[in-house]
């Protein structure tokens, strides 16, 4: 027989896994009027405890399990980082809420900027590419 222990910690693990979610970390988008797209970025933060005891009884029968007292508990805790911004020319911004995200910014800043650079060089490459290397 499963012990009253494994109920409470399967019950308290299901609820949370029916918390945690996508939508819980990159909430839903929100579109304006003007076609700009603003979607929040959370930092999510779950914690959890459970516990519980065996009473002993003195004249408990052969097969009789001991009573069982126990708990569990939890918090969440859904802080707001930043806001990814999407205009009508699908460019990307982040809004940071925080000091720490300033590196990823600058990455997102930076990546059409070296898409753009990567299209421009691509053919001229492409073009060139082997006719160093060919025998004359």
């Amino acid at each position: 027989m499963e012990h009253p222990i494994h109920s409470f910690m399967k019950i308290s693990m299901e609820n949370i896994k029916d918390m945690v979610d996508v939508d819980t970390i990159v909430g839903q988008p929100v579109n304006t009027k003007e076609g700009t797209t603003i979607i929040p970025i959370s930092k999510v933060k779950f914690g959890f405890a459970s516990g519980g005891t065996e009473q002993k009884v003195e004249k408990a029968q052969e097969n009789q399990q001991p009573p069982f007292g126990g708990g569990s508990g939890g918090t969440v805790s859904i802080t707001p980082i930043a806001f990814l911004v999407v205009n009508q020319d699908e460019e990307i911004k982040v809004l940071s809420l925080e000091n720490q995200t300033h590196i990823y910014e600058k990455l997102i800043d930076f990546v059409p900027e070296l898409l753009a650079k990567v299209k421009l060089v691509s053919p001229k490459m492409m073009n060139g590419f082997g006719k160093n290397n060919q025998k004359e």
